[in-house]
């Protein structure tokens, strides 16, 4: 009995494992991924100016990484006690302008340094619906919760990400021609924007991803069907969390097990599995923790750390 449609997919031909770069950007879906390669210890980089929702906060990030360009007075602003811009996520934001500028240009060089060793770049895209600060003109990242009336809202034609995403691609090209490219939408439904809004939305990001993809001549970038994967295999809101909004727990290792099984090498399974293990263990608090059947546990998995670091020197499971 079939009780369920399943989407096909393709095995990467330049699987990920544990000699990859991965740089990972993009909406809230992309935390998500980058949390699990985080989790098992790959080499990532995630998301250094917070969520950036639309394909155009993405490539100022990317501009600005590949210019070295540097954040001044004038692309920073204080709100409600906090120094913020509107190229980045409020979790950016600082109590002092000196530490925002700061941590704004680090951040901006970690990138450049990234992109240059990426292997693998993984950009979800969340919403098309973009919002322009009026006396700037300028497309927001984040609006942190500055008052509506200084915003025009709009919906990113296709041209204009297909541009965009282009944009995005030629400019790491230009830094490392060895990266390849994995675009998925993510399936976090953006209703404040309206139900249909949100599918129109959707929609363009989808249609614009696939033109880059199939039209452009871009053989290093490929689709993930993260969007397909909630909407169509597990179409059920027991899927998702208790917003109805956001995917549950149970969804987001669903969908990564389903990334693992496309993108991730067959090669490097049992070594995930060890990692997995020592992860709980270190996450094991236990009832008495001076015992001795305790210390014989955390020497144990100590033992497992520095075998595994034997081959893997840049693991480290601290903090």
């Amino acid at each position: 009995m079939k009780l369920q449609t399943r989407i096909p997919q393709i095995k990467a031909t330049c699987p990920i494992d544990y000699d990859s770069r991965v740089f990972v950007v993009g909406s809230c879906f992309s935390e998500n991924i980058g949390k699990k390669l985080a989790h098992f210890k790959f080499r990532s980089f995630q998301n250094p100016l917070g969520i950036l929702f639309h394909p155009v906060a993405i490539e100022n990030l990317i501009t600005r990484a590949v210019q070295n360009s540097h954040y001044s007075d004038k692309d920073i602003f204080l709100m409600n006690a906090r120094w913020q811009t509107f190229e980045a996520h409020s979790s950016m934001g600082e109590v002092s302008k000196e530490q925002l500028l700061r941590r704004l240009d680090q951040n901006v060089r970690a990138t450049r340094l990234q992109l240059e060793q990426a292997t693998h770049v993984i950009i979800t895209l969340g919403t098309a619906w973009v919002y322009t600060h009026v006396a700037s003109q300028q497309i927001v990242a984040n609006c942190h919760k500055v008052p509506q009336k200084e915003f025009s809202k709009e919906l990113l034609s296709v041209d204009t990400i297909v541009d965009s995403l282009k944009n995005i691609v030629n400019q790491v090209h230009g830094l490392n021609d060895r990266a390849k490219f994995i675009f998925t939408v993510s399936p976090v439904r953006h209703l404040k924007d309206g139900f249909v809004e949100n599918q129109r939305s959707k929609a363009h990001l989808i249609t614009a991803v696939h033109e880059v993809i199939e039209n452009e001549n871009i053989n290093s970038a490929v689709y993930f069907p993260s969007y397909e994967l909630l909407m169509d295999e597990l179409r059920d809101y027991r899927f998702y969390d208790s917003d109805m909004v956001h995917p549950s727990t149970l969804a987001i290792d669903y969908v990564w097990e389903r990334f693992k099984l496309a993108w991730i090498s067959p090669s490097v399974f049992s070594v995930m599995d060890e990692i997995d293990t020592i992860q709980k263990g270190l996450g094991h608090r236990p009832f008495h923790g001076d015992s001795e059947a305790h210390l014989n546990f955390k020497k144990l998995l100590q033992t497992k750390i520095e075998k595994l670091r034997q081959s893997y020197p840049f693991m480290n499971f601290e903090g």
